[in-house]
């Protein structure tokens, strides 16, 4: 459906009423149709029956337009994705796609060159001087960093670091064709120098959002509270609750994670870790499962929380498929108002034209079969301050700006790697939503999803393998993670798991 047709000849009503359709006909007759600048609530009740007659003539003649103006209707898009999206279209009315459009305008900036996704992705490629980010009011005045950041120096043993490595029962080799890329890259096109490339944002994607305040930011629960620092306390599935060194509220709105962390006392300035890419099925269009890295700081039972995150995630609310996806997400203040996932919204700043975040990543891993992977670093520019991300062993992406954060402006006290899935228990059972390859940490490498070469940043500027690390998974039983050491893979583990089974019900 094109959004201009939606616009109602492009011209907004200035009606000062709820942004919901409203529930009487003639409203939504009124609402839909008016083209006038000056339509007041006063002048709606004062139509004469010719008027009224005209209006309903025009309205039988054109149902069939109405409705689909109406409803926003989203199968047609997801058909080959098995997911019910019949109770996510609603009824949308012309103030509520005025908002939306706005918004839209915002964020999906002029692109200089369009290029058309395989997966039916638009990508921009927007000058990097007209990025969303730059509209931040903490970044009126800032100038894109041109200068790039010294990398960490490596202090973990070259054989460690090896790219596109394999564990298998028979050798590791070098694969350089083992490193997963983008799927918008297939066609053999890319975004010219100066140009940024940003995923366009569509009417849709907002629509499956819960509202337009909602769209593009994690949805946690407020009033959730932490257990004490280390305590931990069993579940019903055999599981642990979490403790106090985590990214997320406990059990926020039915998140649930298997992951790896640091203790809560050390001072870190970044972090790095190769991470497995699966296409983990998801149950509900509002769930999720996503594999990354957390770098954090501040207070973890509080409303200041800073966390930069990044790793890969399919997420059909978000996105509008079942595609393992290449993500960013920062908040400044325990996911209330600040931050969001990607270029959705002012902050973090892209400087490379060949990745698109939030597009599809591709080829992906197969059980038994080839394993594909990406390679994430998060770290701090020791001279400016900004939060940097790296992607593969030397690209770089762009930055979060120090100005973004309050603690975070310092340093990181904590990171987390590992796996977060949503459990909405639709139908009254746990969620069959998989995390990682829908297997467990046992079934091992070719099944069970990995993250490798844990490390940390020092103060001065160097990796260490992430020797002392926790694991923690609040459902053993749906989800779990074993970690391990070797010296080609350095500290890593498995994780992962399918949800709903008979000892996770």
């Amino acid at each position: 459906m094109s959004s201009t047709f939606l616009d109602a000849g492009g011209v907004t009503p200035k009606l000062k009423s709820e942004d919901v359709a409203s529930s009487d006909p003639m409203d939504n007759i009124l609402i839909c149709y008016s083209t006038t600048e000056d339509f007041t609530l006063k002048q709606r009740r004062g139509f004469s029956s010719l008027h009224l007659l005209l209006l309903l003539l025009h309205f039988l003649s054109s149902s069939a337009i109405f409705a689909s103006a109406k409803v926003v209707g989203t199968a047609a898009v997801y058909s080959d994705s098995g997911l019910n999206y019949t109770k996510h279209t609603r009824k949308v009315g012309s103030l509520r796609l005025s908002r939306i459009k706005r918004h839209l305008e915002k964020i999906n900036k002029p692109p200089l060159l369009t290029i058309e996704s395989p997966d039916g992705d638009i990508i921009d490629c927007v000058h990097k001087r007209k990025q969303p980010a730059l509209d931040h009011p903490l970044l009126k005045n800032h100038k894109i960093q041109r200068k790039a950041p010294e990398r960490p120096k490596s202090k973990t043993l070259k054989k460690e670091e090896e790219g596109g490595k394999r564990e298998n029962n028979n050798n590791n080799k070098t694969s350089e064709g083992m490193i997963a890329w983008q799927m918008w890259h297939q066609k053999g096109e890319s975004c010219p120098k100066g140009t940024v490339p940003i995923r366009r944002s569509t009417v849709d994607d907002v629509l499956r959002a819960k509202s337009l305040y909602d769209f593009g930011k994690k949805q946690l629960a407020p009033t959730a509270t932490r257990i004490p620092s280390s305590v931990s306390i069993p579940n019903a599935n055999g599981g642990s609750s979490r403790q106090i060194n985590a990214p997320d509220v406990v059990s926020a709105n039915g998140h649930e994670h298997a992951i790896a962390y640091t203790g809560s006392s050390q001072e870190v300035y970044g972090a790095k870790a190769t991470i497995n890419v699966w296409d983990p099925s998801i149950e509900e269009v509002n769930e999720f499962s996503l594999s990354q890295i957390w770098v954090l700081s501040g207070s973890f039972d509080g409303s200041d929380l800073n966390s930069i995150e990044a790793g890969w995630q399919v997420s059909p609310e978000l996105y509008g498929d079942s595609r393992p996806r290449l993500f960013t997400y920062w908040t400044s203040d325990s996911y209330q108002a600040t931050g969001c996932y990607n270029l959705l919204c002012s902050g973090f700043i892209q400087t490379n034209s060949k990745i698109a975040i939030g597009a599809a990543i591709s080829p992906v891993s197969a059980a038994a079969g080839n394993q594909y992977d990406i390679t994430i670093l998060i770290w701090k520019d020791p001279k400016l301050g900004n939060w940097w991300m790296g992607f593969g062993e030397n690209m770089l992406v762009g930055y979060w700006p120090a100005e973004l954060f309050t603690h975070l402006a310092d340093r990181a006290t904590m990171v987390e790697w590992g796996g977060e899935v949503v459990n909405s228990a639709a139908n009254g059972r746990h969620t069959t939503t998989q995390m990682g390859s829908g297997q467990f940490a046992e079934e091992s490498f070719g099944k069970a999803s990995y993250f490798r070469n844990l490390e940390v940043v020092d103060s001065d500027n160097s990796l260490t393998s992430a020797l002392d690390i926790s694991t923690l998974a609040e459902n053993n039983n749906c989800y779990d993670i074993k970690s391990f050491s070797n010296d080609q893979w350095g500290t890593s583990f498995y994780y992962g798991g399918p949800g709903y089974n008979p000892k996770c019900p």
